[in-house]
């Protein structure tokens, strides 16, 4: 594949990427409970829910955010009732976030919901084009560990 070749698909490959992301989002929003969440919102929810208890500069690390940024999101969660944050008891100054009832049950709901919709998608997809899409992962995986790997250093 020449180098112009790859610039293409790599094009291609984004501009696909996110327009299904906005897609999705676009036709969950509706059927989602509560508030409507911004994309950063879910993000910051996903990483507590990885990681119970981690602390705001952590988090913004892990969403490639400031730490200002990640504070706004939080307070914007916890007034929502999505988000506890709780003084670390090691570092009094800093603060430990934890996921509500109610963000663990959206979470689950909206991962529900967007398995139903890509799955109703999928299944209209020819035979061919679905192995494609399941062929392609492990090389989607890798991608995303070659720019994890390049973003560390």
């Amino acid at each position: 594949m020449t180098g112009l070749e790859q610039v293409v698909l790599s094009e291609e490959l984004m501009t696909t990427m996110a327009a299904l992301r906005r897609l999705v989002r676009r036709r969950l929003r509706p059927v989602m409970p509560g508030p409507p969440l911004r994309g950063a919102q879910v993000e910051l929810l996903q990483v507590v829910e990885r990681q119970p208890g981690i602390g705001i500069a952590p988090a913004g690390r892990a969403l490639q955010l400031a730490a200002n940024s990640v504070s706004t999101l939080v307070n914007q969660l916890v007034d929502q009732g999505m988000l506890v944050r709780q003084a670390d008891p090691d570092d009094r100054r800093a603060a430990r976030l934890w996921l509500t009832e109610a963000a663990t049950q959206r979470l689950a709901a909206w991962r529900r919901a967007r398995v139903e919709l890509v799955t109703g998608g999928v299944a209209g997809l020819s035979v061919a084009d679905r192995q494609a899409l399941a062929q392609a992962l492990p090389a989607l995986r890798a991608l995303l560990v070659a720019l994890e790997a390049g973003e560390q250093r």
